[in-house]
């Protein structure tokens, strides 16, 4: 089911972005302004996912979510 896939891959991404932001942290080479940037356009995105996901029909995510998959690889 991909609205199970969506809620699987943000429960991995958060710890992961997690670790990445505190190795980034202790050693002091964090941009504040680009981590803003991205906070605010990437809370309001995954917001909007976990609604859409939940209320779209299977095969319009199933295809939404290939076309992101073949555009970031």
């Amino acid at each position: 089911e991909p609205a199970r896939l969506v809620a699987t891959d943000i429960a991995h991404a958060i710890p992961l972005a997690l670790c990445a932001g505190l190795g980034h942290l202790a050693i002091s080479q964090v941009d504040l302004p680009l981590l803003g940037d991205l906070l605010a356009g990437s809370v309001p995105a995954a917001l909007a996912g976990t609604v859409l996901s939940g209320r779209m029909p299977q095969h319009w995510l199933r295809g939404a979510l290939g076309v992101v998959l073949l555009a970031v690889g």
